[in-house]
This record gives C-alpha cells, sequence and structure tokens, in this order.
C-alpha cells in the first residue's frame, strides 16, 4: 500500500465516495464483504498490486485483468467501483481505497477492530468471552478481533486497540516482577 501521504488523501476521498455510494444504493455490506476479500487477496498476491501499480499497463489491459480474475467473484457494484478507478487512473490506489472504506464503515457501524496478540490458540468460548467484555468496555456495538498467535509472550494475551495497549502476558508479568526486585534489591 502505498506510503504517499497525497495518495493516501486520494485513496480516503474516493473510500468516503465509494461510501455514500454504497449507502444510497443499499450494498455496503457487499462492499464491505467485497473489500474486505479484496485486502486479504492483496496480502496473498502482492503482484497483483504491482502489476495495477505499473504505468505501463493500459486501461483496457488493466481492464481485462479485472474482467478475467476479479468479476465474477465480486459484487457487481464493487467492480463498478473498480472500473472508476482504472479510468481516473487510480486502481493503484485500490488497497488504500478499500482499507479506508473498511475503517469508515466500521467507524459509522461502532465496531472496533482489536488486534490480540496470545501465545496459545483462543477456543470459540474464549474469544466470544473476550469479545463481550471488549464491546462492553469500548461502547462498541460490534468488535472484530484480529488474533496472532506469538509463543514469546509465554501465556496471556496483549490487547491493541488504536488508543490503547494492555498488556496481560505472563512476559509482562516477569518483566515487572523483575523490575520490582531490581529495586528492592538495590535498596
Amino acid at each position: 500500500m502505498s506510503k504517499n501521504p497525497l495518495a493516501l488523501k486520494i485513496a480516503s476521498i474516493y473510500a468516503r465516495a465509494f461510501f455514500v455510494y454504497s449507502v444510497e444504493t443499499n450494498c455496503l455490506h457487499e462492499l464491505a464483504s467485497d473489500f474486505n476479500n479484496l485486502l486479504d487477496f492483496f496480502r496473498r498476491t502482492p503482484e497483483f498490486v504491482e502489476y495495477f501499480s505499473n504505468p505501463v499497463f493500459s486501461k483496457k489491459e488493466q481492464t481485462e485483468v479485472l474482467v478475467k480474475s476479479l468479476k465474477s467473484e465480486i459484487n457487481k457494484s464493487t467492480f463498478d467501483c473498480l472500473m472508476l478507478l482504472v479510468m481516473r487512473n487510480r486502481i493503484n490506489l485500490l488497497p488504500a481505497v478499500a482499507a479506508n472504506y473498511l475503517a469508515i464503515m466500521f467507524e459509522t457501524a461502532r465496531i472496533k477492530t482489536i488486534e490480540i496478540f496470545t501465545a496459545f490458540h483462543l477456543n470459540r468460548f474464549q474469544r466470544g468471552t473476550l469479545a463481550r467484555k471488549l464491546r462492553k468496555i469500548t461502547n462498541a456495538r460490534e468488535i472484530v478481533l484480529k488474533i496472532s498467535l506469538d509463543p514469546s509472550l509465554i501465556g496471556g494475551f496483549l490487547i491493541k486497540t488504536k488508543s490503547k495497549i494492555l498488556d496481560f502476558t505472563i512476559k509482562n508479568q516477569l518483566k515487572n516482577l523483575a523490575k520490582h526486585l531490581d529495586s528492592v534489591l538495590n535498596i
């Protein structure tokens, strides 16, 4: 995804326009689902994104690639949005547009995405309990958990939101205990 501030600003403008379009045409969830799947696809196939970032390929060639690879896989409204990006020579911004669209939708719907880092897999009951507690704490209508495994944490979990990090890991508790012992032993 582009790190260029101007490109990110342009992507956010398109994302807002697509959001308004999806609300007006009642296809909010279809676009969100497609954009989420596209972001997943881009992570797995970076060469696809590189292709659309290459100015050597014409609009016609880019359209043909999109028709052959994505048209049957996504909603017509989503495909129309992609065609608009191709027409305006902005298809290279698609990953940033998709990410911004999802952020706008989540914010509007009071859906919070929270990253969880844990040493072990969480079962369905644990994920549900954690989501309910986080929903209550954050006053969100819905919580989307992105869970990553990190065996170095030893046990417990680390919660990351946009503005906070809550560390309930054994690794952190051991580090705090070591600091405490150091301060007590230095007396």
